[in-house]
């Protein structure tokens, strides 16, 4: 199996499965002589990890990350940081009645055909607990571009969404509530709406909007390592992700020319921002902001049509502890994703 790494400088390899013995990774380019806060990791960690509010999926693990190699008194040696985060919680008879069975929009078919062998626990190695490790790099990758700073959070939940942009927000306010949106009267609502899918058994989906600030100039290259075209790779990579709208996004294709350009300060900064802190593929020293966007989760815990092994069609009621709605919990992932992006660009500049 090909693709288990992302980045060209700052690399992050992750290895294992949902319910296998470890989710690791193993960091390769990182810098030396770095002085690591490694409790800023450990919250990054959970700020992901399951069972942290009665929105998210039950499943209790602690997620502590134990470093195995390349850091030393607290700093990094240059070498590859190795690290893994142990599955102690897994219920793995909750999906034996998917050992023969496909789930609708799952990577299940897919997997088996390509690969002719699978881990069907929890999804295996397609599991979306293989970004746990994504966040670790990502977290070790914040630290090491500093000043820059990246900030995300939930902008929509099904059909209700904040009608602010993110300069007319208080993004500090992100963390003060279990959905993680900054407009705390929106965010009661979003909350209101996971809760009532969940007792119906089903999945809502959603956007989170990503905003990155102290940005240098010049990230990026002109043509295929185009900073936004990295970037969308980023997200896309990510478990239900399913779109990726940078700065005026798809808004901007409603507009004129005249109305979409960004006109230049003397200083060089532009009076508008509709490319998004991005022009030519290179960053342009603006804020880079996006909105990404998740599909419903699609395990359900409703009786659904599924295919078998045997080519037949039969209803089967899931099983197991689930995310009603991913985008609380996806909000670090979207930030560790943005920062890898950043930091491969950053490192050895």
């Amino acid at each position: 199996m090909a693709g288990n790494s992302f980045g060209k400088k700052y690399v992050i390899t992750t290895y294992g499965e949902s319910h296998g013995m470890a989710i690791g990774g193993i960091i390769d380019g990182c810098p030396s002589n770095f002085e690591l806060d490694l409790e800023a990791i450990q919250n990054e960690l959970n700020r992901r990890k399951p069972g942290q509010s009665k929105l998210v999926t039950q499943r209790k693990e602690s997620d502590e990350v134990v470093f195995l190699s390349g850091i030393f008194e607290g700093k990094t040696l240059g070498t590859p940081i190795a690290f893994q985060i142990l599955n102690t919680n897994s219920k793995s008879n909750d999906y034996d009645l998917l050992k023969d069975s496909f789930r609708p929009s799952h990577a299940d078919y897919v997997y088996q055909q390509k690969y002719q062998h699978r881990d069907y626990r929890g999804g295996g190695r397609s599991s979306a607990r293989e970004t746990v490790a994504r966040v670790v790099a990502g977290a070790i990758a914040k630290q090491i571009i500093n000043p820059v700073e990246i900030q995300a959070y939930v902008s929509s939940v099904g059909t209700i969404c904040t009608s602010k942009k993110y300069t007319e927000l208080d993004l500090s306010l992100t963390e003060s509530n279990a959905v993680r949106c900054p407009d705390l009267e929106t965010a009661a609502k979003m909350e209101q709406l996971i809760l009532d899918t969940k007792k119906k058994g089903d999945t809502v989906g959603g956007i989170i909007t990503c905003v990155i600030k102290n940005v240098p100039i010049g990230l990026g290259e002109p043509v295929f390592d185009r900073l936004e075209a990295e970037l969308a790779k980023a997200m896309l990579s990510i478990n239900a992700c399913k779109g990726f709208s940078l700065g005026s996004g798809f808004e901007g294709a409603k507009m004129f020319g005249s109305q979409h350009n960004d006109y230049y300060n003397v200083d060089g900064t532009t009076k508008t921002n509709f490319s998004g802190g991005i022009q030519g593929g290179i960053s342009n020293g603006m804020d880079i902001y996006f909105d990404v966007a998740f599909k419903p989760v699609a395990t359900l815990l409703q009786s659904q049509e599924m295919l078998t092994a045997e080519g037949k069609l039969e209803t089967i009621t899931g099983k197991g502890r689930h995310d009603a709605c991913v985008l609380p919990r996806a909000v670090p992932i979207v930030e560790a994703m943005a920062a890898l992006v950043i930091a491969d660009f950053m490192v050895n500049r």
